[in-house]
């Protein structure tokens, strides 16, 4: 994406703003960006030749770059990168292709002929915008409030441009930035960890905030600690997946705000340049304004917790000493709170991707008010529901979300879904099916269509929906999962089990010591009639997580074809105990019942 482009457009359209008498400073912004929390994930509305997509912000990817999969369904023409370019980062060296966009729309503005990179994972949108777009001036993250801006300082050395903060009488904290080497320069800059420095980068793709192993190290904080738990693995750009841990801290000092008693997810990334990732979770409980010019950082705190943001708090244990000094002009940025359904409906999903579920279903309650004919403020309200328990009404939202939008497959799966809940299987299979016929073959959702057609007793449905997918998507993160989705359905069905078997063994080459993993080979061997084997990954899967019932019934087969009956008896009666409707699982699979 040509950035000297980008600049010229969004300066024409910036109208002079009077300066403060104060301080001859003003702030104009170029560009407002709404921005719509998905989970912890900010995304901005776009357009690619005419199409309306979704681009997630993040400010830790030097350059704006296209998914392969969305690529693919957006018919976008793919060109080798120069150099046979590679880019490094959390999973690993990924090759990269360039895509030449005719028409990129974002706000008001429409460039031409614009470039961006192509590869990696799947991230959950269309793409990424990076440096390239978030450099290009000063930005503005007030995720909170529902908004991501572009701002343009004049005569403003030394002056506190966290313009909010003086009408508001809010502490300001500031921090210095490394200089940025180029347009595209990460965010980044020092922070002490329990009296430790370390380089942070400031990550709003990364949804929430993470250290290396070897960070956590320094800072006194290693996996065999007490108080340290395991916490699955993280992956990133790359195929590659690294397992993480979440350790107790003592304080995070980012300039002059200190944060305490903290616990952070550490993950055993070592290579990727920087000691800490500061998160998504970070940007929502502050609003940060990020000066390139003066390298600084200003920011607020918005109340509530920092890092756990999966718990509610009255407060979170945050200080901040910070300098006096004169605030800009406001150049015309609203600081009101919201009044229109879109406003009502950006703060609410910022209120859920903190939690704070009541606050979200105010907000979003209101936006449908406002405007009830809006099908995503009923599919944004209906996430909400399910996540607070409310199926019933979750699936009132859904069914008018898909009246209003019928091509609508995000809330065809969740209504799906609801439907599974309420045990009403032939309307989740209606759902499926036609999300099935809405999705491009490329789409990321076939991932998930094929674990729900697992679910509905269709093993085949499910390996159809895995084969589309892992053909679309050869260089993801998640192919292993996927992976192991297609063994275990072929398990299920008891055809094609040698493939199932070769499945089962690429996704534990590139995750060895799985259990899941293991656990469908385990199944597919002992279908297949190879007792030995079939053990031998029951035994080691049981190793990793003891209390899995399907391991535990497999291996209670296994041992009763080779008559080691106390054995077989003994975990056998584990497994129903953990699950009482495994042997009626294994009837309709066909598979011998233990009685």
């Amino acid at each position: 994406m040509r950035t000297l482009t980008i600049l010229a457009t969004l300066v024409a359209g910036v109208s002079a703003l009077p300066a403060s008498a104060e301080t001859k400073c003003s702030v104009g912004q170029m560009l407002a960006l709404p921005v719509t929390m998905s989970g912890l994930r900010p995304m901005v509305p776009a357009r690619i030749n005419g199409r309306e997509v979704k681009f997630i912000v993040d400010s830790g990817a030097f350059y704006s770059a296209i998914s392969p999969g969305s690529a693919a369904e957006l018919g976008l023409k793919l060109t080798d990168a120069p150099g046979n370019m590679h880019v490094v980062g959390i999973g690993g060296e990924t090759r990269i292709s360039v895509a030449r966009v005719k028409d990129f729309g974002l706000g008001p503005v429409t460039l031409h002929n614009i470039e961006f990179m192509v590869g990696g994972s799947e991230i959950g949108g269309t793409g990424l915008l990076g440096q390239n777009v978030l450099g290009i001036g000063d930005v503005e993250y007030d995720l909170a409030g529902g908004a991501i801006r572009l701002m343009r300082a004049k005569n403003c050395n030394n002056v506190n441009l966290a313009y909010w903060a003086k009408e508001k009488a809010l502490a300001v904290s500031e921090l210095e930035i490394e200089a940025p080497t180029s347009i595209l320069s990460h965010t980044a800059a020092t922070v002490i960890l329990n009296g430790v420095k370390l380089r942070a980068v400031f990550d709003t793709g990364a949804p929430t905030s993470m250290l290396t192993r070897g960070a956590a190290a320094r800072a006194g904080i290693k996996p065999d600690m007490p108080g340290v738990e395991p916490a699955g693995s993280t992956s990133g750009l790359g195929r590659r997946t690294y397992p993480s841990w979440i350790g107790p801290f003592q304080g995070l000092k980012i300039g002059n705000e200190e944060i305490r008693k903290i616990r952070l997810r550490f993950a055993d990334i070592n290579e990727s340049g920087f000691d800490m990732l500061i998160g998504a979770d970070f940007f929502l409980s502050h609003r940060v304004y990020v000066s390139n010019a003066q390298r600084r950082m200003f920011f607020t705190y918005n109340g509530g917790p920092v890092f756990d943001l999966s718990v509610r708090k009255a407060e979170a244990m945050a200080a901040t000493e910070a300098k006096s000094a004169p605030a800009p002009a406001a150049g015309g940025v609203p600081a009101a709170g919201p009044v229109t359904a879109e406003d009502f409906s950006l703060r609410g999903n910022a209120r859920a991707a903190r939690s704070d579920f009541k606050g979200a279903l105010a907000d979003l309650t209101h936006a449908v008010d406002l405007a009830p004919d809006n099908a995503d403020y009923h599919y944004q309200r209906a996430l909400v529901l399910v996540r607070t328990e409310k199926p019933g009404e979750a699936r009132i939202d859904l069914d008018r979300a898909l009246t209003l939008k019928p091509d609508y497959p995000e809330a065809q799966l969740m209504r799906a879904s609801v439907r599974f809940r309420a045990d009403d299987r032939a309307g989740a299979r209606a759902d499926l099916e036609a999300a099935d016929r809405m999705l491009s073959e490329s789409s990321d959702l076939r991932l998930s269509l094929g674990a729900y057609y697992e679910s509905l007793d269709d093993p085949g449905g499910s390996v159809s929906q895995y084969d589309r997918w892992i053909a679309a998507h050869p260089a993801d993160s998640r192919i292993p999962m996927a992976l192991n989705g297609r063994c275990w359905a072929r398990a299920l069905s008891g055809k094609d089990l040698d493939k199932a078997i070769g499945d089962c063994d690429r996704a534990l080459r590139l995750r060895p010591h799985t259990a899941a993993f293991l656990d469908s080979r385990g199944l597919a061997r002992l279908r297949n009639g190879d007792l030995d084997k079939a053990l031998a990954d029951y035994n080691e899967a049981l190793a990793l997580e003891p209390k899995m019932a399907w391991s535990l019934y497999g291996r209670g087969l296994v041992e009763r074809r080779k008559g080691l009956a106390a054995q077989a008896k003994a975990d056998i009666g584990a497994a129903v105990a953990l699950q009482k409707n495994l042997p009626e699982k294994a009837r309709k699979i066909g598979l011998e019942v233990a009685e």
